[in-house]
């Protein structure tokens, strides 16, 4: 068992629309620094299984740290999926769920910054975690635009209303029903993004709503660092159970950088097979780094190269000025040096 998981009593299950709940979770007092967020980041829940004893999901928090005294997850029936339905079909109050800390990367990098936010069916649930931030405690303003199937599948839209009415002149929300109008298409979405061209972006919803998005902000010639994407998939292996690291060869003579490794406080120097990506290495070493997807998915294992040089085999959570900084995905990092220090204490 992973050792950052935690059994959560739900609290209060919430109808969002007819097919997509909200789960409260109550977070006892010695938890909560463990379940300390940011707006945007998910939860990783276990999910049990027939098949396989159990899988696991990340849903992405719904809740702002600001202005909610409890997490909340929304989760949304998908066809022919399995957790997402055994999730609306059976779990309630009282019952009991395995979770991940908080993790994830779409963290909005100022609460004073203006935004504008694309988001489609449940792709607003993160969304509506740094909306409900920056108008609770920042200083920025938001233009959402949000898509759906028809008006009935539009969740938060009390919520949202509510905040249209608390928030005048910080908050545009538009609405598109797509059995009104059809999909968005990439001139809709450059004819919202034309005015707000200079602002951080933020974007989640399904991979062709993902696409239409990206080839109008291509079109705009809005730079990549201002974008940030979330997407949604499911995990390939199960953080749930403490993995041992892959296999790899025995390093030959020379084959191996110093690593000098911060962590919880700690910093621990050994051998880092040049062949072995960190997070392996760690685990071969005996300690429990924060992973999920172990597919550089997630965020969830990022971590800063303080000195060295390091490589990533691949990078899909980090964008340019992430990786400017320094930070870099523990499951995807080679060393290139021969001596690396990297902390995790950030």
């Amino acid at each position: 068992m992973n050792s950052r998981s935690h059994q959560l009593t739900v609290s209060e299950v919430i109808k969002e629309t007819s097919d997509a709940i909200s789960l409260v979770f109550q977070v006892p007092e010695s938890l909560r620094h463990r379940f300390e967020y940011s707006p945007g980041q998910f939860l990783t829940l276990q999910i049990p299984s027939e098949r396989t004893g159990s899988v696991a999901r990340c849903y992405s928090l719904s809740t702002s740290p600001h202005c909610d005294d409890q997490p909340a997850v929304t989760v949304k029936r998908t066809h022919r999926g399995y957790a997402s339905n055994w999730i609306c079909d059976n779990v309630a109050v009282g019952t009991v769920v395995t979770v991940l800390e908080p993790s994830g990367t779409f963290i909005p990098r100022s609460l004073d910054h203006d935004v504008a936010l694309l988001a489609a069916g449940s792709g607003i649930t993160p969304i509506m975690s740094i909306v409900k931030s920056i108008l609770a405690v920042g200083t920025g303003s938001a233009a959402l635009l949000y898509a759906n199937r028809d008006s009935s599948s539009v969740i938060f839209e009390g919520q949202l209303n509510e905040l249209l009415s608390k928030y005048p002149g910080r908050l545009t929300v538009w609405h598109w029903l797509e059995e009104e109008r059809g999909l968005p298409t990439a001139e809709v979405i450059i004819d919202m993004l034309g005015p707000y061209v200079d602002r951080e972006i933020y974007l989640c919803g399904p991979s062709g709503f993902g696409t239409v998005a990206q080839a109008a902000a291509e079109h705009l010639q809005i730079p990549s660092q201002q974008i940030r994407h979330e997407e949604y998939r499911s995990l390939d292996t199960n953080p749930f159970e403490q993995l041992s690291s892959l296999p790899v060869e025995s390093p030959r003579d020379g084959d191996t950088a110093i690593a000098e490794i911060e962590f919880e406080g700690q910093t621990y120097i050994f051998d880092w097979p040049r062949n072995q990506p960190l997070l392996d290495a760690l685990l071969a070493e005996g300690l429990d780094p924060p992973y999920v997807c172990r597919e550089s998915a997630c965020g969830t294992c990022v971590c800063s190269v303080k000195s060295g040089r390091t490589r990533m085999l691949l990078n899909e959570s980090l964008i340019d000025d992430e990786l400017d900084a320094g930070l870099t995905l523990a499951c995807q990092t080679l060393p290139e040096s021969d001596r690396v220090h990297i902390t995790f204490d950030q």
